[in-house]
């Protein structure tokens, strides 16, 4: 279950308070709210800061300790997110700064989060562009181009896309190319210097470089016209 996103507001007054109540949250079960006198509410904590702080009734809090406790919590609120959306996918960086962002969170406690993720390598951005690639390549039979440039557009630096996508077997990027290259010619008309052009241009489009392109066209040409002729030889020999 998602963590809920409690507001922390601000408790007016100096202090110290006296923890009153502690009443966990009826939705997150994983979530505590803590009350002084008159119903004022302190705190909302997870479980685990409660814990640490030994946050119970007859406790006093000071406004240093409060602010302090106040920070630790939303940065762990921060971390609980992003864990609970990579867990769907991995992700970059800069997705799930962008997810954070969306939850209003503040910079310090997204960043915070962002740095543990890193240390705690259940975010990286290189492996993930490796990652992503062999799987663009084999299921989506995009080139290294187009991949490249996908990269960059989920935050993966220049310089961790160029090298994800220079990584790619040649010999696979051909078979991916070629497979599409299938696909396409039989759905081309025309002669075929104007299906082999028509063909070109696609597979430039999914990203595949020219040299590939040049190769994998040669391939399906050549495939198909020899089908084409086998063809012909079987109308021949029924009559």
């Amino acid at each position: 279950m998602i963590p809920i996103e409690h507001e922390n507001e601000k408790v007016q007054g100096t202090g110290p308070w006296l923890i009153l109540s502690v009443r966990q949250d009826k939705k997150e079960r994983k979530r505590y709210h803590l009350y002084a006198e008159s119903e004022t509410l302190l705190l909302t904590v997870h479980e685990d800061i409660l814990i640490k702080h030994r946050l119970m009734k007859g406790a006093e809090l000071s406004m240093e300790q409060l602010e302090e406790i106040r920070t630790e919590d939303e940065r762990y609120r921060a971390y609980a997110l992003a864990v609970y959306y990579l867990g769907f996918k991995p992700r970059t960086r800069k997705q799930i700064h962008h997810y954070l962002s969306r939850k209003e969170l503040e910079e310090d406690n997204i960043m915070f989060a962002l740095d543990r993720l890193e240390k705690e390598h259940l975010v990286d951005d290189e492996q993930y562009a490796r990652q992503f690639a062999a799987g663009r390549l084999k299921n989506g039979l995009k080139g290294r181009l187009w991949i490249k440039q996908e990269l960059k557009q989920r935050g993966v630096s220049k310089q961790a896309s160029a090298e994800a996508a220079d990584a790619l077997d040649r010999k696979l990027e051909l078979a991916a190319a070629e497979k599409a290259a299938e696909k396409k010619w039989r759905s081309l008309k025309g002669e075929t210097a104007d299906r082999k052009r028509k063909l070109m241009g696609y597979l430039l489009r999914r990203g595949f470089p020219g040299d590939i392109v040049r190769e994998a066209v040669k391939l399906v040409v050549s495939s198909g016209e020899a089908d084409s002729s086998d063809e012909d030889d079987g109308l021949l020999l029924d009559n």
